[in-house]
């Protein structure tokens, strides 16, 4: 069954009632749990993503297939308490990525059996992203061509599971993982640009994906003027964008969706929730609060426990053994790489956390920890945006409820900012 919340984005807009929706894009359990445990208490659907470099019927770089990413979620949504029915499952950049090195001919079939399988396991929101060339051909696309291999992922998922998905076009998105360059601004996607690309995908769709799938296509991807580098954030400025928010008025019954709105403050989210990019992805934001979190139980930890090893230490070893998920991306000294490991806003760290090293040093810190209460003191000290609640008794000053807690903060900025009209709940207040 497809979410209401998606389905009623569109509409909300043309009514003057704007909401939005964010979409948690990552594996991570703690940043699952804390997701499903906010959506939870503000009685919302949670929409979760998974990318097809991440998720495949190959495993991708977690190790899981469709079936497993979604079961894996289910059971951390049975775990908290949380109605899977209220779980809306997506997949992001679906396409032929992480086979671009075959022919197109192979690395489309793969890709189409990847969507199928996404379909078969009830994700309902799929972004279709065929626009990068595969061996031999240019690094991208035309839009003629990245429009018709959209359609046919679109034909392959309609015949996995007829009528059950609304989609999502466009690819005119952020570097995957935040930009390599120090940032200003960015330029918007032209309007021209977007009603472009909307009408050879209504051609496309129309040849290749028989059926009503037209019909459900929800949003299209845009550059609103959002981004992250290593070290700054470029903040939307809804001027620079009044050209591609006006160009919604020539696609009735679709809104645009946002990438790599991380780090964004909150009055710009609902911004742009307003100006008509209702769906908000975040991921490297979340993780990022993660880690600053560990770091300070870390800190903690080494007063309360001294002569353990540190986990910032144990991080640097494994991302060192293993570089390839931020060397190409981290320029400069070894000085300079070693801070951006560790604390740029792209968060190449997060690729790391699942490996067998830091899973066991991050379980050692929270094992050392325990249910012991954390003085208010060092949580003043090293966790000071938790420390007033601390002190009121709001949550308890305990490692796990810490770490939880500030990944939902970042939560409860997104969940603000996509009920523009709301009046924040009691507990949003306490928080």
């Amino acid at each position: 069954m497809t979410s209401p919340a998606l389905t009623r984005l569109a509409a909300a807009r043309v009514q003057g009632v704007p909401a939005g929706l964010v979409s948690i894009c990552s594996a991570h359990p703690l940043v699952i749990e804390a997701a499903l445990l906010q959506a939870r208490d503000d009685g919302t659907e949670v929409l979760i993503e998974a990318t097809c470099n991440q998720v495949n019927q190959e495993g991708g770089y977690t190790g899981m297939t469709p079936a497993a990413f979604r079961d894996f979620v289910h059971g951390i949504a049975d775990h908290v308490g949380f109605a899977r029915e209220r779980v809306v499952l997506g997949g992001d950049h679906l396409g032929p990525n992480p086979w671009k090195h075959l022919p197109a001919d192979e690395a489309m079939a793969r890709a189409e059996r990847m969507i199928a399988g996404y379909a078969e396991a009830g994700y309902v929101k799929l972004h279709l992203d065929a626009s990068m060339g595969c061996a031999g051909e240019p690094a991208a696309l035309d839009d003629t061509q990245t429009a018709g291999r959209a359609a046919r992922l679109a034909a392959a998922a309609e015949h996995a599971a007829p009528g059950q998905a609304v989609y999502v076009i466009g690819t005119e998105v952020p570097t995957p993982g935040g930009a390599l360059e120090a940032l200003d601004h960015l330029q918007p996607t032209e309007a021209d640009a977007v009603l472009a690309t909307y009408a050879v995908h209504a051609d496309a769709f129309r040849d290749v994906a028989k059926g009503d799938a037209w019909r459900r296509v929800l949003a299209i991807v845009v550059q609103p003027g959002v981004e992250f580098g290593h070290e700054n954030v470029a903040v939307y400025a809804p001027e620079r964008a009044l050209a591609l928010s006006a160009s919604l008025d020539a696609m009735p019954g679709l809104v645009f969706e946002a990438h790599s709105t991380d780090y964004q403050p909150e009055a710009s989210l609902r911004r742009l929730v307003q100006d008509g990019y209702p769906i908000l992805k975040v991921g490297p934001g979340l993780t990022f609060a993660l880690r600053e979190a560990l770091y300070g139980l870390d800190a903690i930890d080494g007063i309360l426990h001294p002569g353990h090893d540190r986990l910032v230490d144990t991080m640097e070893t494994v991302m060192l053994a293993e570089p390839k998920h931020w060397r190409s991306h981290y320029p400069g000294t070894f000085d300079e790489q070693r801070l951006l490991r560790h604390y740029s806003y792209s968060d190449r760290i997060r690729y790391y956390w699942p490996v067998p090293a830091a899973q066991a040093a991050v379980d050692a810190l929270l094992g050392r920890l325990g249910d012991s209460p954390i003085p208010e003191t060092l949580v003043s000290q090293h966790l000071p945006r938790l420390h007033e609640r601390v002190m009121l008794g709001a949550i308890p000053p305990l490692a796990r409820t810490l770490l939880i807690e500030s990944v939902r903060d970042v939560l409860r900025i997104y969940g603000r900012a996509c009920r523009p009209s709301a009046t924040p709940s009691t507990k949003e207040r306490q928080a």
